[in-house]
């Protein structure tokens, strides 16, 4: 990273913080949006999930995770320069030679730690969705910190250091459409193909026990997603303005793309369909935001609503019981996007963009081929140290990962919490 110290702008830094307080309200947002899409016995047992991850990924955050993401100049992990913290308030250390970022940040880099934080937070918490129903909250426990510092910290180090060797490479990403949806995604598939189908799918039906939470959720997560995309600006100018923009335009394309594919194959256009595909769009969108103007964002919701929708129906057919659609939605979501942007991002948009897409004057396939590398690792590492970390899990805790049968049957919110979401006796 590079500061700018002697130009600190109060403006960016107001920005930033209220950017970080928006996506960590994204967090609550997803636990409701989970919530009311599970049965009512494990509704708790999905917000718990969620909401333990702004303590224990917050805390490893600012013990190691940050340091590794952002610290020293090598292209594979960070170091041990700020750990605890240390020195993240008073000093930084400079850009390595040669090394050119978006620009100069005019705010402190405590602020930059702590909007990244919120990052670190919702990522993992997105996994809670494919297994939900299902798995021991000890081992949710252990796998979201593993998961945290092994898997996510790496990856930011690699899109959003300067010195990571995708960054280097020329991939982009404007908010996290690999470090977050694609690597949430991947590794969602890998957790359920070792924890299993949930008992009686898909042969009973499971459906939402509360579409009213799920719609609240989802304008939450919405309204929070500006701070996601246009916070990534780095301050509160032009392409922070453009990154809104297209983060709202993306997610209300991708909502109609939605339910026309919806209505065409069902003959319904529902709330749960409204709500899926506005989060498709949002997914979509965000390694795009602040590249690319115009039409691109319509365009890029529009697909990304259809394709997704398409993409959960092979669940069943594959099958494998991603429980909330994590890998129909935030994978695949996550891949329209990334993909995407090599035919739409356009340097008049953001001089960040060295290499023009496709479809924009002068374009080529370099930034194309940049972003497959980028996919595919992204996708080869998380899949893979994901499944190492569930196997493991499986032979090391007591009882495994996943809960009894019988505790599957009576509910996670009685079994794991000795609570009850919901309680309807006379008082």
């Amino acid at each position: 990273m590079l500061f700018d110290f002697e130009n600190l702008n109060a403006g960016d830094t107001a920005w930033l913080l209220a950017s970080a307080a928006l996506v960590m309200f994204m967090t609550p947002g997803l636990a409701l949006f989970y919530g009311g899409m599970v049965r009512t016995k494990n509704v708790l047992a999905m917000l718990m999930q969620n909401f333990f991850a702004l303590g224990l990924v917050s805390v490893l955050w600012g013990l190691i995770g940050y340091s590794l993401a952002f610290g020293g100049d090598g292209p594979l992990i960070g170091n041990f320069d700020f750990v605890g913290l240390k020195d993240v308030a008073t000093m930084y250390p400079p850009d390595p030679a040669g090394v050119e970022w978006f620009g100069l940040f005019t705010f402190p880099p405590v602020v930059f730690a702590a909007y990244q934080m919120m990052f670190a937070v919702i990522t993992p918490a997105l996994i809670t969705g494919a297994i939900a129903d299902r798995m021991r909250f000890s081992a949710w426990v252990w796998f979201l910190g593993l998961w945290a510092v092994i898997v996510y910290t790496p990856v930011a180090h690699w899109v959003f250091s300067p010195s990571g060797w995708l960054f280097e490479r020329g991939a982009l990403d404007f908010a996290g459409g690999t470090v977050v949806h694609i690597n949430a995604g991947i590794a969602a598939l890998a957790a359920v193909l070792v924890l299993g189908r949930r008992r009686g799918w898909p042969e009973r039906p499971m459906p939402p026990h509360s579409l009213p939470l799920t719609l609240l959720g989802t304008g939450i997560l919405w309204f929070g997603w500006f701070g996601f995309n246009a916070g990534s600006a780095g301050a509160a100018n032009g392409v922070a303005g453009q990154a809104f923009m297209n983060t709202h335009m993306a997610a209300a394309a991708a909502m109609l793309g939605w339910l026309v594919v919806e209505r065409i194959k069902s003959g319904h256009a529902t709330t749960l369909g409204a709500a899926s595909g506005a989060v498709a769009g949002l997914v979509a969108i965000t390694p795009c935001a602040g590249f690319v103007g115009g039409i691109a964002p319509l365009i890029i919701g529009a697909v990304a609503g259809v394709v997704c929708f398409l993409a959960i129906q092979l669940k069943t057919r594959l099958g494998y019981d991603d429980s909330l659609d994590v890998v129909g939605v935030h994978l695949v979501g996550g891949l329209v996007g990334s993909l995407l942007l090599a035919f739409f991002a356009d340097p008049a948009i953001n001089a960040a963009v060295a290499e023009p897409g496709i479809f924009i004057t002068d374009g080529g396939t370099a930034l194309l081929v940049d972003q497959l590398v980028a996919v595919g690792a992204t996708l080869v590492f998380s899949f893979v140290l994901t499944f190492v970390i569930v196997k493991a899990l499986d032979v090391l805790l007591p009882g495994g990962v996943r809960v009894p049968e019988e505790d599957e049957e009576t509910g996670l919110d009685l079994t794991q919490h000795s609570e009850v979401g919901y309680s309807f006796a006379e008082r």
